[in-house]
């Protein structure tokens, strides 16, 4: 399984290696503080997107991560950013998440081709046989939005993590399996496929 940085790009999106230089533009779009409802982060400022970025490649350095700008095409500005983490070449799984994307972006066909390049390269470059996905199970969106992907709904591991402000957070699993991919491929790729401009 090989783990390094990699460019992938589709005809909307384009995945890059998250890096530094992204900070300024996601800052940009990325302090809006209902991205981050749902997460142990809240990024207000470039300072905090900067140590954001800066954990994501830390990750990236140790092998255990490959963490990406989310890049729209037509702008070629960044637009959100993601990881595949938690990566074990030994039981050939990783995880997908860490995944926002600003508002003005949600429900367009970024995410859903960001989902469909990473799946690919999962699946078929790195060999996964699993690849797994989480949410708050508070997020009704977010869980909404994996099982519109084709992702099955696992199961709930009941305070599984404690949040700001001291909750507790009980995490919806999603997983997508090797045997699932190509019937999954080919809806996301009709998805993308019938984007009208």
């Amino acid at each position: 399984m090989k783990i390094e940085p990699i460019i992938l790009e589709g005809r909307y999106v384009r995945m890059e290696p998250l890096e530094l230089s992204h900070v300024p533009g996601l800052t940009e779009v990325g302090t809006d503080a209902e991205l981050w409802r749902w997460t142990k982060h809240l990024i207000q400022s470039e300072e905090e997107m900067r140590e954001y970025v800066s954990e994501a490649i830390g990750w990236q350095v140790a092998g255990t991560a490959l963490p990406f700008a989310t890049i729209e095409i037509a702008s070629g500005r960044p637009v959100g950013c993601t990881r595949m983490f938690d990566i074990d070449p030994v039981n050939r799984s990783l995880e997908i998440g860490y995944t926002w994307v600003a508002k003005p972006w949600q429900r367009t066909v970024v995410n859903t081709e960001a989902k469909y390049l990473m799946l690919q390269h999962a699946f078929e470059a790195m060999g996964c046989i699993r690849v797994q996905l989480k949410t708050d199970s508070l997020n009704e969106k977010s869980r909404k939005a994996m099982l519109r992907i084709g992702a099955k709904e696992e199961g709930t591991f009941r305070n599984h993590m404690i949040m700001r402000e001291n909750r507790y957070r009980h995490s919806t699993f999603f997983s997508i399996t090797e045997s699932e991919w190509p019937n999954i491929k080919h809806i996301l790729a009709s998805k993308v496929a019938n984007v009208t401009s």
